[in-house]
């Protein structure tokens, strides 16, 4: 039996939830295009990764001695915005994005092995997408998707350490809203016969704060949303970029390192 004092308080309490913003609890399309794999686009009903601890943050990481600093905390001269010099905020040996535009590398990278740290704003503010969303693009339209997954339902192809709009990180990873996180990604560049057919996907591994969550995965093409991917042929080489989806998320520590995957054929 409901007490008069417990029966205000229901009362408040329903007032208060009549005025907070509805979540929903399965964000995303279902009248998107079928992956090869059966499911939509971005689809709602897509089962969403489990969610494991990836333990407390860590300091940056050193870059070994053979890596090319992209971000050393104190400048963007290897970056360039959509007007010419990159204009996002430095402080405290971070970057942040601050509605200027996507910035990307003046140098451009093919197969390579890319360290980059970042942090979600905290306070959290919005939901799904619009929440800590930025993403990191190698040759300026293959993305693995940046996003604050902490305990914030979205589309399971859209979370962080996603392939966007094509493979959902096999864990979610995601520290805490304000604390930093880390992506070693390695990515393999598409080859294409000399009439711009595809020889080779591009393929990627993503170690999301040390725990892999995609393993030499093959693209199906250029990142999309709610469309499917589809090559168009270019160059072997293109610039790293991220993403300034509006969102204030910091980015510190970031590097390369180009891989020579092609090892010496041995003596006939």
């Amino acid at each position: 039996m409901l007490t008069p004092s417990l029966i205000g308080a229901t009362t408040l309490l329903c007032a208060i939830t009549a005025f907070l913003p509805y979540q929903d609890p399965q964000p995303g399309y279902r009248d998107t295009p079928r992956l090869p794999d059966g499911w939509r686009v971005h689809d709602s009903d897509r089962p969403r990764p489990a969610a494991v601890d990836p333990g407390p943050e860590t300091p940056p990481k050193a870059a070994p001695a053979d890596a090319t600093a992209l971000f050393d905390g104190k400048s963007l001269a290897a970056w360039r915005g959509r007007d010419g010099d990159a204009k996002w905020d430095i402080a405290d040996g971070a970057m942040q994005v601050n509605r200027t535009g996507d910035i990307e590398t003046k140098a451009e990278f093919g197969d390579c092995q890319l360290h980059v740290e970042w942090a979600t704003p905290n306070p959290p503010k919005g939901e799904s997408q619009n929440r800590g969303n930025s993403g990191v693009f190698f040759f300026g339209r293959y993305e693995v998707q940046v996003l604050d997954s902490f305990a914030n339902p979205t589309y399971a192809d859209g979370q962080a350490g996603a392939l966007y709009g094509q493979k959902p990180p096999l864990v979610n990873a995601c520290r805490a809203p304000g604390q930093w996180q880390t992506y070693d990604i390695f990515f393999r560049a598409p080859r294409f016969h000399t009439d711009g057919t595809v020889l080779a996907p591009a393929r990627v591994t993503v170690v999301h704060n040390g725990i892999v969550v995609q393993l030499d995965e093959a693209l199906l093409g250029p990142t999309s949303h709610r469309g499917l991917a589809k090559y168009v042929t270019h160059g072997a080489k293109g610039p790293i970029r991220l993403q300034d989806h509006g969102d204030p998320v910091r980015f510190r520590n970031i590097w390369v390192r180009e891989l020579q995957l092609e090892r010496p054929a041995a003596p006939k």
